[in-house]
């Protein structure tokens, strides 16, 4: 589709044991101190960072708060929330903010803070709560007359008249009138009391009801490269991009008067190294669009000449499914080129003569349409040429994509036909595409429904990921979103919306760090997140809450906007989360921890959430999070049947990390795979045999190389570069230590 047509937080969590000395004003000499801090980092993005800070008081109360540490690569502060800050050089203070002065025994003061960062970010050090070093231990200071002389015993009761009724939410408006009519002083110690009743519509996430992979369907983009690395690669491998649509080889397509450019083999290089894959559409060898037929002749000769060339492309192994045409719904020259089903039959045998392996796609319609489908899969049948991959367009609302979803499977089912898998390779109207809020609705409905992917639809330029990014290296308001979902890991979880038009939003729980990650949006007003099955995540849970809006495609946006941060108790396993003051162009995001902190950054990474390359993701009980990939069994010459798994990863540090690979191998031999990072040069990784395939539990380990930040490992059965594994072995997770 183009706009000249017919239609228009890696969570990086650590928790230190900070001993800093918690004085207070009172007169006793001999006050117990100690404290513990949570210092997490939410979203992490190409030159900055969100964070979150938690202080909970082992010691004795406090009446008025100042943390202070040290940065250790040049992080600057420059956005803080729930305090003040003042920072110079690597030294940063952070004050309190008044309504959260006074922290009981065995409670808790938060805040957040955004902040740029470069080359890495590694954790602060030399945590201080007002003045003493923290040692991580409670300690009870010995007797000085001349420390406290004067302070009056009543000076910490006297600060309470004047608290916040809700001391740890943010300076936001409050998240739910329910919490009114309570009002405390000082959070308890597990935490504030959470809403009782939800306050206007309700998205339910039930997060003990896992459903699929985390794949990232819906991050892929039609044209979303241009030569010459554009945009940035630091922009995309945050995305987790799950496979674009990109010209045919030679591309003579000229999008929006722009020169042809985005060749599926010219990008590839770069598509490879942030782990996604490519559909090729092969009419985009035509210069105009609609496409303008000449000839079978023509078209059969350009049909030849792209196949070659991408058989002869003997480095690319990336290529997921070629795209025999797009919308020939209108496109199509009848009167020229005859009858579309047959022209597709005429086209499917072609490529099948010189390439019999890679999938075929299509029809690629553009829109839903019942009876065109069921005339063009009967003749597809009968002629023996169905797609491997059903394709077709959501362009105008998200309202009707699960309707129009089981309304095919029926017609599948109807026709006596496997099912297919499901591609909606362009979404989003060119008045919704830059609209968060919008996009939230598309991407949940394409995860319920379980498409296999879905790509932003083409309207303005390519080789911006159409519009996530402006300059190539900056992102607009839509790429947060992107970004969050990106930052999903484990498994996506059960969301049920009030309705199918309005609030709706799509969620993942990583039981590995016990995190619920929430993106919904497209309604206005105050409005009710309900979380089920959240009983693992312990008594308390910390609730973030942050938002996103597009001012244009090419306005950069250089951080998510905190709408709260909160802790809450949580009475047996569900919590009511109030999002304040939604506009319905905004996404928004909402994160559930444990308060007492989550691992510091994701270890575990399953194997059957990474890009999978002619493989199989299967299930199995005695798998992690129930899944895996097997069936990693090719390695050929021309690689363009390769089977590897590359696994997209974000580390705190550079260094050197362990790496332990959960796997089976019921082969009865020892078997290997090659192991690469970035890129580079190949190892081998070996898997001693286990009792049988499917069964989990056997780990191995290496160590890999990582920089600071993201990273992509390849382990393969066959790669380029790589001269092939012996044996087989099914990949169930990698973790690093």
């Amino acid at each position: 589709m183009r706009l000249f047509s017919h239609r228009s937080g890696t969570a990086l969590a650590a928790v230190l044991c900070a001993g800093a000395t918690a004085l207070t004003l009172s007169p006793a000499a001999q006050a117990a101190a100690g404290c513990k801090v949570t210092y997490t980092i939410s979203s992490e993005w190409p030159g900055g960072f969100g964070a979150s800070v938690g202080v909970d008081n082992l010691g004795d109360p406090v009446s008025g708060w100042k943390l202070t540490w040290t940065f250790g690569a040049g992080q600057a502060i420059s956005q803080l929330w729930n305090g003040s800050y003042t920072q110079s050089g690597a030294q940063v203070t952070v004050t309190d903010a008044g309504y959260n002065a006074s922290i009981p025994t065995g409670g808790s003061a938060g805040f957040g803070f955004n902040a740029s960062w470069n080359g890495s970010n590694p954790v602060p050090a030399n945590f201080a709560l007002n003045g003493t070093p923290c040692t991580g231990a409670v300690s009870s200071p010995s007797a000085s007359p001349t420390r406290s002389p004067s302070p009056s015993p009543s000076a910490s009761p006297s600060q309470s008249p004047s608290q916040s009724p809700s001391p740890s939410a943010s300076p936001s408006p409050s998240p739910s009138p329910s919490q009114s009519p309570s009002p405390s002083p000082s959070p308890s110690p597990s935490g504030s009391p959470p809403p009782a009743n939800p306050v206007g519509k309700v998205l339910t996430v039930a997060a003990g009801s896992p459903f699929r992979p985390v794949t990232h369907v819906a991050t892929g983009g039609l044209y979303g490269l241009a030569e010459n690395s554009r945009p940035a690669d630091s922009t995309l491998l945050p995305l987790k991009v799950n496979s674009l649509t990109q010209p045919a080889p030679g591309v003579g397509q000229r999008p929006n008067g722009q020169p042809p450019g985005g060749d599926s083999l010219l990008v590839a290089p770069q598509a490879t190294r942030v782990g996604a894959g490519e559909y090729i559409r092969m009419p985009d060898i035509y210069s105009n669009f609609p496409y303008q037929w000449v000839s079978w002749n023509d078209w059969l000769a350009k049909v030849d000449t792209m196949v070659r060339a991408r058989l002869n492309a003997t480095s690319v192994s990336n290529i997921l499914g070629w795209e025999l045409w797009n919308e020939p719904d209108w496109t199509w020259k009848t009167a020229n080129a005859g009858a579309f089903n047959d022209g597709w039959t005429r086209t499917f045998r072609a490529v099948r003569a010189l390439d019999t392996t890679t999938p075929i796609v299509g029809p690629s319609i553009s829109y839903y349409n019942r009876s065109w489908l069921s005339s063009f899969l009967s003749s597809a049948k009968a002629a023996g040429t169905l797609p491997d991959i059903i394709c077709w367009h959501e362009l105008g609302s998200p309202d009707n994509i699960a309707a129009n979803i089981a309304d095919y499977r029926a017609l599948e089912s109807s026709l006596g036909i496997s099912p297919r898998r499901i591609s909606i390779n362009e979404y989003a109207a060119t008045s919704e595409v830059d609209v968060p809020g919008r996009i939230a609705s598309y991407v949940a409905k394409f995860e319920r429904a379980g498409v296999e992917s879905a790509h932003r639809a083409f309207w303005y330029e390519y080789g911006t990921m159409n519009g996530l990014v402006t300059n190539n290296s900056q992102p607009t308001g839509t790429w947060w979103l992107y970004k969050w979902y990106g930052d999903m890991a484990g498994r996506m979880v059960t969301t049920t919306p009030p309705s199918q038009a309005g609030l709706d939003g799509f969620a993942s729980y990583d039981g590995t760090r016990k995190i619920v990650n929430v993106i919904l949006g497209n309604e206005a007003g105050t409005n009710t997140v309900r979380l089920t099955g959240i009983a693992a995540l312990g008594p308390s849970v910390q609730v973030t809450v942050e938002s996103t809006h597009t001012q244009s495609r090419s306005t950069s946006a250089p951080a998510a906007t905190p709408v709260s941060s909160t802790v809450y108790r949580v009475t047996g396993d569900q919590l009511l989360v109030i999002v304040p003051n939604m506009a319905a162009s905004d996404g928004y995001h909402v994160v559930v921890q444990p308060a007492s902190g989550v691992p510091s950054y994701q270890q575990r990474y399953e194997a059957e959430d990474g890009s999978v390359f002619r493989a199989q993701r299967l299930t199995a009980s005695s798998a992690s999070e129930g899944g895996y990939v097997g069936r990693i069994d090719n390695a050929t010459s021309t690689h363009s049947t390769d089977s590897y798994v590359d696994f997209v990863v974000n580390v705190p540090t550079a260094r050197t990390y362990t790496m332990t690979i959960g796997y089976a191998n019921g082969g009865g031999a020892t078997a290997t795979q090659g192991l690469a990072v970035n890129g580079g040069s190949w190892g081998t990784v070996s898997y001693p045999a286990t009792s049988g395939w499917g069964q989990f539990g056997a780990t191995t380990d290496t160590t890999v190389s990582l920089k600071a930040g993201y990273n992509v490992i390849r382990l393969a059965k066959g790669s380029p570069g790589f001269s092939g594994a012996t044996g087989n072995a099914e990949l169930d997770y990698i973790q690093l230590t």
